[in-house]
C-alpha cells in the first residue's frame, strides 16, 4: 500500500471553479497528462484517491475543514457562544464580517460563507471526478483495491456533503464530474442527509479498520473509525437535519426516526450510541492528560480518531488559528506573528467559571489569560517595559475608545507551543485535531439521556480525566460539557442549534439593531449570491 505523503507533490484546482462548473477540464494533477497519471495501480491510487487528501487541510484563506480562516471553521465557531473577533479600534472591521457573525447578520454576499460553499462544493468535484476515473480505470486495480478506493473517496465525499447541509440546509446532490453547476437542482435537506447515511453505511465495510491518527499508510485518511464517528454525528443530529422546514419551529422526534444498521432497526438515539460502541470496541480511549491530545508530537493519541497531519517539512498544511489570537507581544516571544483577534466570549468565561473558586480545569489548557510568559518561563513585557497581561472580562464586541483595545479576552491555546514553528507559526508539527474519542463519550452519554437511558458514567469519566467533580447528567449540563471538553474545535454552532440556543450573544444598542432570528433562519447560512446569480433554479433560505 502507498502511503498517503505521496498525495502532497499533487496539485491543486482553481479555487473559483465552481461558480461556474463542477466538470473539471482544469486538470487537477498539477500539469500531469491524463496518459501520465492513471498509468498504473499506483498512479490510479496517488491522482485519484490520495490527493484528494491535500484539501482536507489548507494553507490559505478559505480552504481546509480546520487550521486557516474565513471559512468553514470560522462559520462553526465564530457565530457561537465561545469565540469572537472584537473590533479592536481599527483592527479587525475587515468590512464589517466578523461583528456580522457575532451579531448574526451575515447575507448571501459575506465572504466566509461563499468561501465555505465554494470550498466543499471544490473536493466534492474532485471526489466525483475520482470516482468516475476509478470506474473507468478499474482493469488495473484488483477487485479489493477498486471496492476500498472507491469506497474510500465516497465517505469523503459523503463527509464533505454532512458539511453542507450542517452549513446550508437544502443543498445542489451532484455526484457526476460533468454536471455544471449553473443547471442543478436543488434537494431537500432529508434527502441529501439520507444520501449520506447511505453513501457512509455502502462504504463502511470496504474500508481499512486501521487508525488514521498514526503515522503509517492510513494517516491522515478516511477509514472504517473515521466515517463511524460521522455516523454517530449524523445520528445525534439527525432531527436537525431531516426537518426541511426549519423555521417553523417544529422539528421530527429522534424516537420516531429509524434507521437500520446491520439487519436491526434502530431509532437515532440507539444509532448514535451503536456508532459510539463500535469506536469503543476499536480500542479508542480518554488519554490520561487532556493535552496529551494537543501535543507537538500527537500522532500516537489514543483519543484522536482523525486529524489534519502536520510536518512544517513535508506538508503545506497551516494552522493559522492560535496566531489569530495572539497579542503581538506573546507571538514575537515565541518567535510567531501575532494577529490580536480571537477571543473568549463572556459566556465561555460564564460556563467555565472564569473569576470563582470552582473554575474549571481545562480553562489553563485552552487559554491564556493574566499575564503570559515566554517558553523560558520569563514575563512577556508591555510596550512600556511592564508585564503583558490579557484582561478575559473586558472584552465587548467593539472595544473602540477602550483601554483594553488590545488586551481584552482570554486567548486562543489548547496546543503545545512548537519553539521550532516556521512561517511566523503557522507551520506546526502539531496536529489539527479533527475528531476525539472525548467527542464519542459526550455524544453516547446526551444519546441515551434523551432516549430515557443512563448516560451518566461516559459523562462522568470526561469530567474525572480532568479532575473534575461529577454533577447530575442534565441536557444543561452537557451542553456546558461540551463547550468545557471541545472548546474552539468546532462543534459548538452545530450543539447550540441541535440543543435549541443558536442565538446571537448581540442585545443591541443605539448603533445597531438586533436580529430577528426567532424563526430559526440563522440555524443555517444563505447561499452566496454569486452561486444564485448562476443558477436560477436554486431557491434561497427562509430569512434571507
Amino acid at each position: 500500500m502507498i502511503t498517503w505523503r505521496i498525495g502532497k507533490y499533487i496539485g491543486s484546482c482553481l479555487v473559483g471553479l465552481l461558480l461556474s462548473s463542477c466538470s473539471l477540464d482544469e486538470m487537477p494533477l498539477d500539469q500531469i497528462p491524463e496518459e501520465q497519471a492513471y498509468t498504473d495501480a499506483d498512479a490510479l491510487f496517488r491522482n485519484c484517491v490520495a490527493t484528494l487528501y491535500n484539501y482536507v487541510g489548507g494553507n490559505s484563506d478559505g480552504q481546509g475543514l480546520q487550521g486557516t480562516c474565513r471559512g468553514v471553521y470560522d462559520l462553526q465557531t465564530l457565530g457561537g457562544d465561545e469565540l469572537l473577533i472584537p473590533l479592536r479600534g481599527a483592527d479587525w472591521y475587515d468590512g464589517g464580517i466578523w461583528i456580522a457573525m457575532y451579531m448574526h447578520s451575515w447575507t448571501p454576499g459575506h465572504d466566509l460563507v461563499k468561501n465555505s460553499w465554494l470550498y466543499l462544493y471544490k473536493v466534492i468535484a474532485l471526489c466525483n471526478r475520482s470516482i468516475e476515473q476509478l470506474e473507468s480505470h478499474g482493469h488495473l486495480l484488483t477487485n479489493d483495491q477498486l471496492r476500498a478506493y472507491t469506497a474510500e473517496v465516497r465517505a469523503l465525499r459523503a463527509i464533505y456533503y454532512w458539511y453542507l447541509i450542517d452549513l446550508f440546509g437544502n443543498v445542489p446532490l451532484v455526484t457526476s464530474a460533468e454536471v455544471s453547476m449553473n443547471e442543478v437542482n436543488q434537494s431537500k435537506r432529508s434527502e441529501v442527509f439520507n444520501f449520506i447515511v447511505r453513501e457512509l453505511q455502502e462504504s463502511i465495510p470496504s474500508l481499512s479498520e486501521e487508525n488514521s491518527v498514526h503515522e503509517g499508510d492510513y494517516y491522515g485518511r478516511v477509514t472504517q473509525p473515521v466515517a463511524c464517528f460521522v455516523m454517530a454525528k449524523l445520528m445525534l443530529n439527525a432531527e436537525v437535519y431531516t426537518d426541511d422546514v426549519w423555521t417553523d419551529g417544529v422539528r421530527p422526534d429522534g424516537r420516531e426516526l429509524q434507521f437500520t444498521f446491520e439487519g436491526t432497526t434502530m431509532n437515532a438515539w440507539e444509532a448514535c450510541t451503536y456508532f459510539c460502541d463500535m469506536l469503543s470496541d476499536w480500542g479508542y480511549e480518554l488519554t490520561k492528560w487532556y493535552q496529551d491530545n494537543f501535543l507537538i508530537h500527537n500522532e500516537d493519541s489514543r483519543e484522536n480518531i482523525w486529524t489534519i497531519p502536520m510536518d512544517k517539512n513535508l506538508y503545506s498544511n497551516q494552522q493559522q488559528t492560535l496566531i489569530r489570537s495572539m497579542h503581538y507581544r506573546q507571538a514575537a516571544a515565541y518567535g510567531y506573528n501575532g494577529e490580536n483577534g480571537t477571543c473568549a466570549t463572556k459566556k465561555a468565561l460564564e460556563v467555565y467559571g472564569f473569576d470563582t473558586d470552582n473554575l474549571d480545569s481545562r480553562f489553563i489548557h485552552n487559554f491564556y489569560y493574566g499575564k503570559v510568559y515566554d517558553l523560558d518561563d520569563n514575563p512577556v513585557l508591555d510596550r512600556t517595559g511592564q508585564p503583558f497581561a490579557y484582561n478575559p472580562k473586558e472584552v465587548e464586541m467593539d472595544l473602540s475608545g477602550s483601554p483594553y483595545v488590545e488586551t481584552a479576552g482570554a486567548r486562543l491555546k489548547k496546543y503545545e507551543v512548537d519553539k521550532n514553528a516556521l512561517k511566523d507559526g503557522m507551520l506546526i508539527d502539531n496536529d489539527i485535531v479533527l475528531f476525539r474519542y472525548a467527542d464519542v463519550m459526550l455524544m453516547r452519554a446526551e444519546a441515551k439521556l434523551r432516549n430515557s437511558e443512563d448516560g451518566q458514567a461516559d459523562f462522568d469519566d470526561v469530567r474525572e480525566r480532568t479532575g473534575e467533580d461529577t454533577r447530575p447528567l442534565t441536557l444543561e449540563s452537557l451542553l456546558d460539557e461540551r463547550l468545557l471538553e471541545l472548546c474552539f474545535e468546532g462543534w459548538r454552532r452545530q450543539d447550540l442549534i441541535r440543543f435549541g440556543q443558536y442565538e446571537s450573544l448581540f442585545q443591541g444598542n443605539e448603533w445597531y439593531d438586533k436580529v430577528e432570528e426567532s424563526d430559526g433562519h440563522t440555524t443555517v447560512y444563505p447561499i452566496p449570491g454569486d452561486v444564485m446569480a448562476l443558477n436560477v433554479n436554486l431557491r434561497q433560505n427562509p430569512g434571507y
